[in-house]
């Protein structure tokens, strides 16, 4: 493809790009517009015609401010690359109290639908992103708007004055054509300078954002180590403990028989020592469900090749360097392979998996890929959004690419500086 079809082709995408830009900046603008016209429409002789325009200038701007700033991060995002988060305050989980009544954060509902609604309009309507939104329209709509209709504009009006017979209107046809054509690569570019500096969260919007973070991750560590303490007491309940009492009750009548019935006292004996050993193995399982030994002694590499010897797949460890990073995430790193380990075999019938670590400026990142059957999604309450939660306490990542016929690759990555 030559100069100018290379030049023709961005001018088309360019004009497509424009159209798109211009009519989602320039919604509100035809909104005040029409609002003005029925203004127009009623007469000044009408005292009450200046009431409904106002009303349809107030309430379109207010709902179209969110739909247009939504949609113009999106085209940003997907023609320019730069991502904008949005920022947006988001609701609190609904709970049902004891009482039954529901409370959303802000206040007690009797139904879970009406409880539902009040937190939805009180989140929308006090979410500080409201005033940044109205703002990029503000200034958005009547400075970039319209120079990203002007292709179109130019075009259309390129159209009409050359189908007039009078010689003035032809010339401004011609050239109102190549202007059309020559700024239409760049006319919806003047968006992307604006949206950057007015979508993106102000600093006291991101504050408040990562206090809500952290204080969801605090409440899912009080959760987690609350069932982690509940499951040791009910293992030592029933395993090591019961075996416990059983030896003791043994040797207490081992002790009495060990004159009268030498024999039968040995047989007890013998079954204290069975005992014995099994209380110890138990505790050892215990212990290692709680912090591996080899994860202290060899740390984490090791910890995870000894960890694929007990499993039903061949896995391959690899490592570019010893890692030693601090003991929690050593720990958390630890489990979460542990569990997509488990998952492969038991979900995705892999036959083999790879386990690479490494270590570069974003910290620690370590990749867990199977042969399985793929088809890996993250479900609420499931055991990846668990894992999710545990790298999200030191600010990790989890991204999960698993196609349906395999194979699954599962990244995770946690800023970290090597021990």
């Amino acid at each position: 493809m030559g100069r100018s079809g290379r030049w023709a082709a961005r001018a088309a995408v360019g004009f497509v790009r424009a159209c798109a830009v211009g009519a989602v900046l320039l919604a509100v603008p035809l909104c005040w517009a029409g609002a003005a016209a029925l203004g127009w429409y009623w007469g000044p002789a009408n005292p009450w015609s200046w009431l409904l325009p106002l009303v349809l200038v107030v309430a379109g701007t207010l709902a179209l401010c969110r739909p247009v700033c939504r949609a113009v991060r999106a085209l940003v995002a997907r023609w320019d690359g730069t991502v904008l988060p949005d920022g947006y305050r988001q609701a609190p989980p609904v709970v049902r109290m004891s009482t039954g009544y529901w409370w959303n954060g802000f206040g007690y509902e009797r139904t879970r639908r009406d409880a539902l609604m009040d937190q939805r309009w009180r989140v929308r309507w006090r979410d500080p992103a409201n005033l940044r939104d109205l703002r990029f329209v503000a200034i958005a709509s009547f400075g970039a708007g319209p120079v990203a209709a002007l292709p179109p504009a130019a075009l259309a009006a390129a159209g009409y004055a050359l189908t007039r017979p009078e010689g003035p209107a032809r010339l401004l046809g011609a050239l109102g054509l190549p202007l059309a054509v020559g700024c239409a690569p760049y006319a919806w570019r003047v968006v992307v300078p604006v949206a950057v500096r007015l979508l993106r969260p102000s600093r006291a919007m991101a504050l408040a954002e990562r206090v809500a973070e952290l204080t969801a991750q605090r409440a899912d560590a009080t959760v987690a180590q609350a069932a982690e303490i509940r499951r040791i007491e009910r293992d030592l309940h029933d395993g090591a403990q019961a075996r416990l009492v059983a030896l003791g009750l043994s040797l207490a009548t081992a002790q009495r028989l060990v004159e009268r019935d030498p024999e039968r006292a040995k047989a007890l004996m013998r079954q204290a020592q069975d005992g014995a050993r099994a209380s110890l193995a138990e505790l050892r399982e215990l212990v290692h469900g709680i912090s591996p030994p080899v994860l202290t002694e060899r740390g984490l590499v090791d910890a995870v090749r000894a960890l694929a010897l007990d499993l039903r797949l061949t896995v391959t460890v690899e490592a570019a360097a010893p890692v030693r990073v601090d003991a929690p995430i050593e720990s958390a790193v630890y489990f979460g392979v542990a569990e997509l380990l488990t998952n492969a075999v038991r979900h995705g019938g892999a036959t083999r998996a790879g386990v690479t670590f490494r270590q570069d400026e974003l910290g620690l990142v370590v990749e867990v890929e199977d042969d399985g059957s793929g088809g890996v999604r993250e479900r609420p309450g499931g055991g990846l959004a668990g894992l999710r939660r545990r790298l999200d306490a030191f600010d990790g990542s989890l991204e999960i690419t698993s196609p349906p016929g395999g194979p699954t690759n599962v990244r995770m990555t946690v800023p970290c500086e090597s021990s």
